[in-house]
């Protein structure tokens, strides 16, 4: 008998050993699989994904590739045309006009009667018509066209310093959550423990039943403020990955550049702002607009054009056609073959006299634009000037919360021991033991809030200075 439970016992343990090492084994795995995110990741993986970027990074190569069409228009235009027909050449005296294109050609003697005598014909071409001077028009038109490329290539880039900036906010704001979420976890452990040991002491008849009750109602309390973290935590969680354009998932975040303060986080920099993208940006639609004033201007004048053309004809038609009507060939090849040839090269100026009085009025449009975006430009200027005195004293408010917090967790939680062994001791009531309890839970929440703030002060300083790198030294160092 003591055999055979031996046995037994040695299989049990057996079994528990290889449960222990199947589980320790399957956490080994998952926690290879869950990679954890660093912010320099979450970054990078937002700016190839969302789709803000992409849109706009295919809106500034169209403006790249209009430039270069622009530049092209000012080649001349040279045109080679070959045409083959067959028909009648009757004619007849008076005036017409082909309107939209649909009038033929044909040309012959005007005859006292009208026949059907048909024969090939053809028409061979080439054509060059250019122009090659143009008061300033074509200039202004291919640095219009840069200018707008120019502005596209500043909005994307102010998009992918603001998307940067909302990456990393929403990387600390789940951190933030993270860190709430554990601490609440802890007051619930915490509120539990105690709930038991209130239970065992009314169990016994040493406190009221009472005491179990309000103990139950405090473990209640704590999982409704836990699940409430865990919501937060969530939809902080869900925010990330839609700027990161990525499908939602539980992110695993680098803490490690929390435990520590910027080192640069004080240092002075240049308030001048005029390199943030944002104001680039700015300023890039209003050398849009002004240059765009330009080509209205420069439309008021000339153009000089230089043309030259030459063609040959056949046609099936003798040159004695009018005198004798037989004297004409339905042959193809004698049609198509060219016989007469001319050529014609031509200097021209074209200028409409009243295009200076319809464009002097969109001139003036224009430059009422202009001054609203100037105007829209030293809006933006003043606002981030004022974000970056904010961000300075947001700097110095979150630093010296960090450095108040370590007292105010160390003495909520000597508070709360000294309170948990009182009411053990049945020297104090359950309220103050509570009261402890909600002073420790504060003060947690407020060191991890007070930690996550001074990332985000600094982020708010570079957000305002126009410079990433400002804060993205800092968690590299």
């Amino acid at each position: 008998m003591t055999s055979g439970y031996f046995v037994k016992l040695t299989v049990n343990f057996v079994k528990k050993i290889l449960i222990v090492g199947v589980f320790l084994l399957g956490s080994a795995s998952y926690l290879n699989a869950q990679k954890k995110l660093t912010l320099l990741e979450a970054i990078q993986t937002a700016t190839t994904n969302y789709g803000t970027i992409k849109a706009k990074t295919n809106y500034a190569a169209a403006s790249a590739a209009t430039v270069n069409q622009a530049k092209r228009e000012y080649l001349p235009n040279l045109v080679l045309a070959g045409q083959q027909d067959y028909g009648t050449v009757n004619g007849q005296n008076g005036p017409s006009y082909g309107f939209g294109g649909y009038g033929v050609s044909s040309s012959g003697l005007p005859l006292p009667e009208q026949n059907w005598n048909a024969a090939f014909g053809s028409l061979y071409l080439a054509n060059i018509n250019w122009d090659f001077f143009t008061f300033g028009k074509m200039k202004e038109r291919i640095r219009t066209a840069k200018e707008i490329a120019n502005r596209d290539t500043k909005d994307r880039d102010q998009e992918l310093f603001n998307h940067q900036v909302k990456v990393a906010a929403a990387y600390l704001n789940l951190l933030a959550a993270q860190k709430l979420t554990i601490s609440y976890q802890k007051n619930l452990n915490r509120a539990d423990t105690f709930r038991k040991v209130v239970m065992t002491r009314a169990l016994n008849g040493l406190i009221a039943g009472v005491d179990s009750s309000q103990a139950n109602a405090e473990v209640s309390n704590a999982k409704i403020a836990l699940t409430r973290a865990v919501d937060f935590e969530q939809e902080q969680n869900n925010k990330l990955a839609q700027l990161m354009g990525v499908s939602p998932e539980p992110f695993i975040l680098d803490t490690l550049f929390l435990s520590k303060v910027p080192e640069h986080i004080q240092d002075p920099i240049d308030t001048s702002l005029a390199q943030h993208p944002t104001l680039q940006w700015y300023q890039s639609r209003i050398d849009v607009s002004k240059e765009q004033t330009k080509y209205i201007k420069a439309s008021r004048y000339p153009t000089l054009s230089l043309v030259g053309i030459i063609q040959t004809r056949g046609s099936g038609f003798s040159s004695s056609y009018s005198s004798d009507q037989t004297a004409f060939t339905s042959n193809y090849w004698d049609g198509i073959k060219p016989t007469r040839s001319n050529y014609l090269i031509g200097l021209g100026l074209t200028w409409n006299l009243t295009q200076p009085l319809r464009l002097s009025q969109q001139m003036k449009s224009q430059q009422y634009t202009t001054q609203g975006l100037a105007d829209e430009y030293e809006l933006a200027n003043q606002q981030l000037y004022a974000q970056l005195q904010l961000a300075e004293t947001k700097i110095k408010n979150a630093l010296s919360n960090y450095h108040e917090v370590p007292t105010q967790v160390k003495a909520a939680s000597d508070a709360f021991l000294q309170k948990s062994v009182l009411y053990k001791n049945g020297l104090t009531n359950l309220v103050d033991v509570t009261q402890a309890l909600y002073t420790l839970i504060r003060a947690e929440t407020d060191r991890d809030i007070a930690y996550n703030n001074v990332w985000q002060a600094l982020l708010l300083k570079a957000a305002a200075k126009g410079d990433f790198d400002l804060f993205m030294r800092e968690i590299k160092e």
